[in-house]
């Protein structure tokens, strides 16, 4: 007996009876059969009768399987897995996987369609047949999962999404949700199928059912096609595999992602966008991974770009202001950094409860650079001042931040008594800074060598940097590049050498540049210009190898642009060895090449008056100090030199000489050099004692100086 939608029954006598509850009856009957309609015989001729027939024993036939998968579906429902999972093994799902692919194409076409006429398909399944078995298989797939059978899940999954997609190759046609459960099913098993490859540690397959996912479109609602997308992205980010895009999908263009980190941007990008345009709700994972895949890719700025278009009420005006900071200041671009961290601790939000990270990343902007000194005092100031009443563990932080820019105060100070108190209050912050952190803080332990050695108090400066070295357990470069130079203004050269080669060999790529660099100088210092060539020419050797790195990358991030200063200081490094060796063509090439890289290097400029001068062309001599100056008027080896060349040019012009020393050691008190000259000149304008004290002090700097600026 064939049930109809509308209740009433067929007698078929070679049929025997079969369950009223077929639900491809009820939808063959539903298509035109009933009984009600009156007029069978006005409507098919005897071949189409012979085809509704054939229809008919084709979905009869079919009850077996929809039983099956209906008492299957009542067992996963009472929790009996492993019956269900019998109960579905006697459907024959790969025999009916073609005529499911069959009936959804054509019901498909047909609803597109609308005709009446074609509403009898011969040897079609209805689509709430499909629909029952693939909900059957769904139910294997989960009922395998819930025995901890997750492969064989994942593949039972897979052959819903593979059903659906084979019939539906260009996507999910709108409204077929509308008559049966086909696209609610189908989008259960998308959203499952990569669950369950996840579970079965199959991360190749898990990315790959993403995709197919996203690939087409399959009407999947905004929110939960955001949900794939982020799942997809956060596992291109953290799975630690790199999953080629398949044949079909692999487009070439500027916007094809090179690979599975910057696919994942892409789609982080789109999440935000799409938050942005509230098309999606508010999501902070989104804004985490991203923030987390821009970062380590060095895309500061884009990022900055995208917290910018947070809308308001997110964060609060503070928050946000300190976030962009964090990307502007990662970006190199402190000067920004430092005018937003100047609006979250402002007077804007002054009725507000102060934001403390502000006041501690303030302190340490300023601390990076000497012209915001004073304003790194107050930034330093204020964090200490907080801290008595929260995040007291921060007190060290901000003493040591206080020190710093009291040491670099110093440095730019003009009055001699401003400077010396400034010095002592860096020594007693930086101390202060090492007991609260119990002098376990290797930072500040740092921090307090390097002021030490500043202030030329070597033998302490070698003590704290011996203990930070301790706490580091020798694996910094800074470490041992401070301690070398600490010893090099011992005059312990030979010494200061070894420890760089000793710190060669646990050095990575970046920091055996620059102590390569350092060895080159101390070999110099030593008389030993081979030596120090041969050093210079395995320092560009790596470097040009790195170059060639760099550009298959097709990247040019921070490290680039270091090994690129170390390339031009290593050129310019090498035309003072010829200019000393009187090589002056050798020298002028090596000044080609630094220019080269940068043309207003003030270094550069410099070397090149300073060949002009060795061969007596004091006029190009003064021309090429005037463009170094005019590049950076602050550069004292080109101030010095200046005055040298005032000093040559005899008795009238001294005290644009003697100007031009005092304006150097206002920079850099203790400038052995512009001590010396400043001795000649009080020389020959016949102040003996004067000229015997600026030699006095030349001779003691000139004995605790190292072979490179310590900072």
């Amino acid at each position: 007996m064939l049930c109809a939608c509308s209740g009433e029954q067929f007698k078929f006598e070679e049929a025997p009876p079969r369950s009223p509850d077929s639900l491809a009856t009820r939808d063959f009957s539903a298509s035109g059969l009933s009984s009600r309609t009156g007029d069978w015989e006005s409507k098919f001729d005897e071949t189409q009768v012979e085809d509704v027939e054939s229809t008919l024993k084709e979905a009869l036939s079919l009850n077996y399987e929809e039983a099956r998968a209906l008492l299957g579906r009542l067992e996963y429902q009472r929790g009996n897995f492993d019956a269900a999972l019998q109960v579905f093994e006697g459907i024959d799902i790969r025999a009916l996987t073609p005529r499911m692919i069959r009936a959804i194409a054509e019901r498909t076409k047909q609803r597109k369609s609308r005709s009446k006429v074609d509403n009898v398909l011969p040897n079609v399944m209805s689509m709430h047949s499909v629909s029952l078995i693939l909900e059957a298989i769904l139910l294997k797939s989960k009922s395998s999962e819930e025995l901890g059978r997750y492969t064989e899940a994942a593949k039972e999954c897979r052959i819903v999404v593979d059903t659906v997609e084979s019939a539906l190759p260009n996507g999910m046609p709108e409204g077929i949700g509308e008559d049966c459960k086909l696209q609610e099913m189908f989008h259960e098993a998308l959203e499952l199928l990569p669950n369950l490859w996840m579970k079965a540690g199959l991360l190749d397959e898990v990315v790959t059912a993403y995709r197919r996912a996203l690939v087409k479109p399959w009407n999947l609602e905004p929110q939960r096609l955001a949900c794939v997308q982020k799942d997809l992205a956060t596992t291109l980010l953290y799975g630690g595999v790199e999953v080629n895009l398949l044949p079909q999908l692999q487009v070439n263009g500027i916007t094809t992602p090179m690979s599975g980190t910057e696919e994942a941007i892409l789609l982080l990008l789109i999440l935000s966008g799409k938050m942005a345009l509230q098309e999606i709700d508010w999501d902070p994972e989104i804004m985490d991974h991203l923030t987390f895949s821009l970062s380590v890719t060095g895309m500061f700025e884009s990022l900055a770009d995208h917290v910018e278009k947070i809308l308001p009420g997110v964060h609060d005006r503070a928050e946000q202001w300190y976030f962009l900071a964090l990307c502007y200041s990662a970006a190199g671009q402190n000067e920004v950094a430092l005018n937003l961290l100047r609006k979250a601790c402002g007077s804007s939000e002054a009725k507000h409860r102060p934001h403390f990270p502000s006041f501690l990343f303030g302190a340490k902007l300023c601390s990076l650079n000497p012209n915001h000194a004073r304003e790194g005092i107050k930034f330093s100031q204020e964090v200490i001042d907080l801290v008595k009443h929260q995040n007291e563990h921060f007190l060290s932080q901000g003493q040591k931040f206080l020190g710093i820019c009291h040491g670099a105060a110093a440095r730019i100070s003009v009055l001699d008594s401003e400077r010396i108190i400034f010095q002592k209050e860096s020594l007693k912050f930086l101390k202060d800074a090492a007991l609260n952190g119990n002098n376990n803080d290797p930072e500040v332990m740092l921090t307090l060598g390097l002021e030490n050695a500043i202030q030329r108090n070597l033998n302490a400066a070698y003590d704290n940097i011996m203990m930070y070295s301790d706490m580091m357990a020798g694996s910094s470069r800074r470490g041992w590049q401070l301690l070398a130079l600490t010893v090099s203004a011992q005059q312990r050269f030979q010494d200061a050498e070894t420890i760089v080669d000793f710190a060669l060999d646990e050095a990575g790529d970046i920091d055996q540049l620059e102590l390569l660099r350092l060895k080159a100088v101390l070999q110099i210092t030593q008389q030993q210009p081979k030596q120090a060539i041969e050093t210079y020419r395995i320092l560009l050797a790596v470097i040009e190898a790195r170059k060639e790195h760099w550009l298959q990358a097709k990247t040019f991030r921070h490290e680039a642009l270091t090994e690129q200063k170390l390339e031009m200081e290593a050129w310019q490094d090498l035309a003072t060895i010829y200019a000393d060796l009187c090589s002056f063509l050798d020298a002028k090439a090596c000044v080609d090449k630094s220019q080269s890289i940068e043309f207003f290097s003030p270094r550069s400029w410099h070397i090149t008056g300073l060949l002009f001068e060795a061969q007596s062309l004091h006029k190009e001599a003064f021309v090429s100090f005037s463009v170094s100056l005019s590049i950076e008027p602050d550069y004292i080896p080109c101030i010095i030199s200046t005055a040298k060349l005032f000093l040559k040019l005899g008795i009238p012009s001294l005290p644009i000489a003697r100007s031009f020393l005092m304006n150097a050691l206002r920079l850099d008190p203790t400038n052995h050099d512009a001590w010396f000259n400043l001795g000649l000149v009080s020389k020959m304008e016949g102040s003996l004692q004067q000229a015997a004290d600026c030699f006095q002090a030349a001779y003691e700097l000139k004995l605790s100086a190292p072979v490179q600026k310590f900072e």
